[in-house]
């Protein structure tokens, strides 16, 4: 695959990885290689596949949200997003994500 990097806007809610700034709503702005945007589409994909789970489960009311299996891969593949994006984003994006502070036990500042 192509070693060079390219910009990617990033929208977290939809999962949406776009080259333009213009076609779609996006929060993120990063550079990344072939390699890595195939890694972090693979993310969102996996965390589209707890959302169905997560959906069905939700329909069994016994359940408690911190028994729920699909809300803790949900949550981990969602810190492995803004891993990634606070890595290869630009200085918004790793301001904006140290802010919320949800890195804030892996970020090294």
């Amino acid at each position: 695959m192509d070693d060079s990097k390219k910009t990617y806007y990033i929208d977290i809610g939809s999962g949406e990885i776009s080259r333009s700034s213009t076609d779609s709503p996006w929060n993120f702005t990063i550079e990344a290689t072939d390699d890595e945007i195939t890694k972090l589409r693979q993310i969102f994909d996996a965390n589209y596949d707890v959302e169905w789970a997560g959906f069905l489960r939700a329909h069994i009311p016994i359940v408690e949200y911190h028994h729920d299996r699909p809300n803790d891969d949900y949550d981990k593949h969602m810190l492995e997003v803004y891993r990634m994006i606070y890595e290869l984003g630009d200085k918004e994006a790793k301001e904006h994500i140290d802010k919320i502070g949800i890195l804030k036990d892996f970020t090294s500042e």
